[in-house]
Protein backbone atom coordinates (compact mmCIF):
# COMPACT_ATOMS: atom_id res chain seq x y z
CA UNK A 1 0.00 0.00 0.00
CA UNK A 2 0.91 3.27 -1.04
CA UNK A 3 0.68 6.61 1.27
CA UNK A 4 -0.65 9.63 0.38
CA UNK A 5 -0.85 13.04 1.73
CA UNK A 6 -4.01 15.26 0.53
CA UNK A 7 -3.77 18.98 2.10
CA UNK A 8 -6.36 21.57 1.20
CA UNK A 9 -9.87 23.56 2.60
CA UNK A 10 -12.70 22.98 3.52
CA UNK A 11 -14.51 24.49 0.56
CA UNK A 12 -13.22 27.23 -1.65
CA UNK A 13 -15.83 29.67 -2.90
CA UNK A 14 -15.30 32.92 -0.17
CA UNK A 15 -15.13 36.03 -1.48
CA UNK A 16 -13.18 36.79 1.60
CA UNK A 17 -10.30 35.03 -0.23
CA UNK A 18 -10.52 37.11 -3.87
CA UNK A 19 -7.64 39.46 -2.85
CA UNK A 20 -5.73 37.73 -0.66
CA UNK A 21 -5.62 33.68 -2.80
CA UNK A 22 -7.64 34.21 -6.02
CA UNK A 23 -6.36 37.87 -6.76
CA UNK A 24 -7.47 39.07 -10.48
CA UNK A 25 -9.09 35.36 -11.37
CA UNK A 26 -13.03 35.46 -12.16
CA UNK A 27 -15.18 33.73 -9.86
CA UNK A 28 -16.31 30.87 -12.03
CA UNK A 29 -12.85 29.31 -12.29
CA UNK A 30 -11.71 29.67 -8.47
CA UNK A 31 -12.19 26.02 -8.25
CA UNK A 32 -9.80 25.56 -11.51
CA UNK A 33 -7.49 27.91 -10.00
CA UNK A 34 -7.53 26.08 -6.51
CA UNK A 35 -7.07 22.84 -8.60
CA UNK A 36 -3.53 23.89 -9.57
CA UNK A 37 -2.61 24.36 -5.81
CA UNK A 38 -4.13 21.87 -4.13
CA UNK A 39 -4.71 18.22 -4.59
CA UNK A 40 -7.76 17.69 -3.00
CA UNK A 41 -10.60 19.81 -1.37
CA UNK A 42 -13.32 19.11 1.50
CA UNK A 43 -16.95 20.31 -0.13
CA UNK A 44 -18.73 21.65 2.62
CA UNK A 45 -21.69 22.13 1.00
CA UNK A 46 -23.01 19.01 1.02
CA UNK A 47 -23.80 19.26 4.54
CA UNK A 48 -26.62 21.78 4.23
CA UNK A 49 -27.99 20.64 0.66
CA UNK A 50 -28.28 17.51 -1.66
CA UNK A 51 -26.27 18.11 -4.25
CA UNK A 52 -27.28 17.39 -8.32
CA UNK A 53 -25.52 15.11 -10.22
CA UNK A 54 -24.47 17.70 -12.55
CA UNK A 55 -23.12 19.59 -10.25
CA UNK A 56 -20.83 16.99 -9.17
CA UNK A 57 -20.03 16.23 -13.09
CA UNK A 58 -19.47 20.28 -13.62
CA UNK A 59 -16.88 20.20 -10.63
CA UNK A 60 -15.13 16.83 -11.94
CA UNK A 61 -15.01 18.05 -15.13
CA UNK A 62 -12.96 21.83 -13.97
CA UNK A 63 -10.61 19.30 -12.11
CA UNK A 64 -7.62 17.64 -13.50
CA UNK A 65 -7.20 14.05 -12.90
CA UNK A 66 -5.76 12.93 -9.44
CA UNK A 67 -8.00 15.92 -7.91
CA UNK A 68 -9.54 14.25 -5.47
CA UNK A 69 -13.06 15.53 -3.39
CA UNK A 70 -13.82 14.62 0.00
CA UNK A 71 -17.49 15.76 0.73
CA UNK A 72 -19.70 16.09 4.34
CA UNK A 73 -22.33 14.14 4.75
CA UNK A 74 -25.54 15.72 4.89
CA UNK A 75 -27.22 17.21 7.82
CA UNK A 76 -30.36 15.05 7.88
CA UNK A 77 -28.82 12.26 8.51
CA UNK A 78 -26.65 13.40 11.43
CA UNK A 79 -28.65 16.32 12.67
CA UNK A 80 -32.20 15.41 11.88
CA UNK A 81 -32.56 12.03 11.95
CA UNK A 82 -29.35 11.96 14.64
CA UNK A 83 -27.79 8.86 13.00
CA UNK A 84 -30.97 6.48 13.07
CA UNK A 85 -32.66 4.84 9.98
CA UNK A 86 -29.60 6.02 7.62
CA UNK A 87 -29.71 3.45 5.28
CA UNK A 88 -32.42 5.80 2.52
CA UNK A 89 -30.41 8.67 2.89
CA UNK A 90 -27.24 7.62 2.81
CA UNK A 91 -27.94 6.14 -0.55
CA UNK A 92 -29.48 8.99 -1.82
CA UNK A 93 -26.37 11.00 -0.89
CA UNK A 94 -24.09 8.16 -2.40
CA UNK A 95 -25.92 8.46 -6.01
CA UNK A 96 -25.72 12.16 -6.16
CA UNK A 97 -21.88 12.68 -5.54
CA UNK A 98 -21.36 9.03 -8.18
CA UNK A 99 -20.14 11.55 -10.97
CA UNK A 100 -17.23 11.73 -9.13
CA UNK A 101 -16.13 8.28 -9.65
CA UNK A 102 -12.95 7.25 -7.75
CA UNK A 103 -12.38 10.96 -7.65
CA UNK A 104 -14.46 10.93 -4.21
CA UNK A 105 -11.63 9.81 -1.45
CA UNK A 106 -13.77 9.84 1.53
CA UNK A 107 -16.75 11.31 3.17
CA UNK A 108 -16.80 13.03 6.66
CA UNK A 109 -19.76 12.51 8.96
CA UNK A 110 -20.44 15.62 11.27
CA UNK A 111 -22.21 14.80 14.37
CA UNK A 112 -23.38 17.50 16.69
CA UNK A 113 -21.79 18.93 19.02
CA UNK A 114 -25.05 18.00 21.84
CA UNK A 115 -25.00 14.56 20.81
CA UNK A 116 -23.74 12.07 23.25
CA UNK A 117 -22.09 8.58 22.97
CA UNK A 118 -25.30 6.08 22.15
CA UNK A 119 -23.09 2.39 21.04
CA UNK A 120 -26.51 1.64 19.04
CA UNK A 121 -27.08 4.42 17.56
CA UNK A 122 -23.72 4.31 16.20
CA UNK A 123 -23.31 0.25 15.09
CA UNK A 124 -26.53 0.97 12.85
CA UNK A 125 -25.26 4.03 11.15
CA UNK A 126 -22.19 2.19 10.47
CA UNK A 127 -24.27 -1.13 9.09
CA UNK A 128 -26.06 1.88 7.01
CA UNK A 129 -22.00 3.15 5.66
CA UNK A 130 -21.74 -0.52 4.27
CA UNK A 131 -23.91 0.49 1.50
CA UNK A 132 -21.54 3.36 0.31
CA UNK A 133 -18.84 1.02 -0.30
CA UNK A 134 -16.72 3.41 -2.99
CA UNK A 135 -15.57 5.40 -0.41
CA UNK A 136 -13.98 5.45 2.72
CA UNK A 137 -15.53 7.18 5.80
CA UNK A 138 -14.86 9.18 8.47
CA UNK A 139 -16.88 10.75 11.46
CA UNK A 140 -16.21 13.82 13.33
CA UNK A 141 -17.13 13.52 17.24
CA UNK A 142 -18.07 16.82 18.90
CA UNK A 143 -18.87 14.80 22.43
CA UNK A 144 -16.43 13.88 24.56
CA UNK A 145 -18.49 10.73 25.51
CA UNK A 146 -17.94 9.17 22.54
CA UNK A 147 -13.91 8.93 22.88
CA UNK A 148 -13.49 5.66 24.27
CA UNK A 149 -12.25 2.45 23.60
CA UNK A 150 -15.84 0.88 22.70
CA UNK A 151 -16.81 3.47 20.11
CA UNK A 152 -13.06 3.29 18.83
CA UNK A 153 -13.45 -0.80 18.80
CA UNK A 154 -16.49 -0.06 16.65
CA UNK A 155 -15.22 2.22 14.02
CA UNK A 156 -12.24 -0.09 13.67
CA UNK A 157 -14.22 -3.04 13.04
CA UNK A 158 -15.64 -0.86 9.80
CA UNK A 159 -12.74 0.61 8.94
CA UNK A 160 -14.61 4.20 9.86
CA UNK A 161 -12.00 6.96 10.70
CA UNK A 162 -12.29 9.42 13.62
CA UNK A 163 -12.01 13.04 12.14
CA UNK A 164 -9.30 14.82 14.29
CA UNK A 165 -11.13 18.20 15.03
CA UNK A 166 -9.19 21.00 15.83
CA UNK A 167 -11.75 24.08 17.32
CA UNK A 168 -12.03 25.71 20.15
CA UNK A 169 -15.62 24.95 21.26
CA UNK A 170 -15.17 21.23 21.25
CA UNK A 171 -12.71 18.48 22.19
CA UNK A 172 -10.29 16.64 19.31
CA UNK A 173 -10.11 13.24 19.67
CA UNK A 174 -6.85 11.99 18.34
CA UNK A 175 -7.68 8.20 18.01
CA UNK A 176 -6.70 6.63 14.61
CA UNK A 177 -9.17 3.83 14.19
CA UNK A 178 -7.96 2.77 10.00
CA UNK A 179 -5.38 3.40 7.42
CA UNK A 180 -7.51 6.65 6.56
CA UNK A 181 -6.01 9.90 9.09
CA UNK A 182 -8.64 12.40 8.48
CA UNK A 183 -7.83 16.16 10.03
CA UNK A 184 -10.41 19.04 10.15
CA UNK A 185 -8.36 22.31 10.99
CA UNK A 186 -11.26 24.60 12.55
CA UNK A 187 -9.21 27.48 13.73
CA UNK A 188 -7.59 26.71 17.34
CA UNK A 189 -8.18 30.23 19.25
CA UNK A 190 -11.20 31.36 16.79
CA UNK A 191 -13.57 28.99 15.45
CA UNK A 192 -13.42 29.49 11.71
CA UNK A 193 -11.04 32.06 11.50
CA UNK A 194 -7.92 32.23 13.63
CA UNK A 195 -4.42 31.14 11.75
CA UNK A 196 -2.63 28.48 12.86
CA UNK A 197 1.13 29.31 13.80
CA UNK A 198 4.42 27.75 12.23
CA UNK A 199 4.79 26.07 15.56
CA UNK A 200 1.52 24.62 15.50
CA UNK A 201 1.91 23.54 11.52
CA UNK A 202 5.77 22.04 12.31
CA UNK A 203 4.14 19.84 14.66
CA UNK A 204 1.03 18.92 12.24
CA UNK A 205 4.08 18.15 9.71
CA UNK A 206 6.20 16.45 11.87
CA UNK A 207 2.85 14.35 12.74
CA UNK A 208 1.52 13.53 8.97
CA UNK A 209 5.06 12.24 8.03
CA UNK A 210 4.80 9.87 10.60
CA UNK A 211 1.48 8.80 9.67
CA UNK A 212 2.76 8.39 6.00
CA UNK A 213 6.02 6.28 7.16
CA UNK A 214 3.13 4.07 8.84
CA UNK A 215 1.92 3.70 5.52
CA UNK A 216 -1.60 5.71 6.31
CA UNK A 217 -2.93 7.94 3.96
CA UNK A 218 -3.86 11.56 5.03
CA UNK A 219 -6.46 14.07 4.55
CA UNK A 220 -5.83 17.79 6.15
CA UNK A 221 -8.68 20.44 5.27
CA UNK A 222 -8.32 23.78 6.76
CA UNK A 223 -12.10 25.14 7.84
CA UNK A 224 -10.88 28.79 9.14
CA UNK A 225 -12.10 30.15 5.94
CA UNK A 226 -13.48 33.84 7.57
CA UNK A 227 -10.54 35.59 7.67
CA UNK A 228 -9.15 34.11 4.42
CA UNK A 229 -6.28 31.89 6.57
CA UNK A 230 -7.13 28.30 5.24
CA UNK A 231 -5.17 28.48 1.85
CA UNK A 232 -2.57 30.80 3.48
CA UNK A 233 -2.21 27.81 6.02
CA UNK A 234 -2.70 25.40 3.88
CA UNK A 235 0.11 26.33 1.15
CA UNK A 236 2.70 26.68 4.35
CA UNK A 237 1.88 22.64 5.44
CA UNK A 238 2.41 21.76 1.78
CA UNK A 239 6.23 23.41 2.07
CA UNK A 240 6.45 22.12 5.67
CA UNK A 241 5.91 18.61 4.39
CA UNK A 242 8.97 20.09 1.38
CA UNK A 243 6.33 19.14 -1.05
CA UNK A 244 5.55 22.11 -4.55
CA UNK A 245 1.31 22.80 -5.03
CA UNK A 246 -0.12 19.86 -6.03
CA UNK A 247 2.58 17.48 -5.75
CA UNK A 248 1.42 15.57 -2.44
CA UNK A 249 0.74 12.36 -3.56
Amino acid sequence: MVSHAYIGTSGWNYKSWRKSFYGETPQKQWLRFYAKRFNAIEVNGTFYRLQEKSTFKKWRDETPEGFSFTIKGHRYVTHNKKLLDAQESVIRCRESASPLGKRLAAVVWQLPSFLKKDADRLEKFLHALHHWKTTRHAIEFRHKSWFDDEVSGRLRRHAVAVCMSDAPDWPMWEDVTTDLVYIRLHGHTRKYASSYSNQSLRKWAARIECWLDENRTVHVYFDNDAEGAAPQNALTLLQMLGRSEREVA
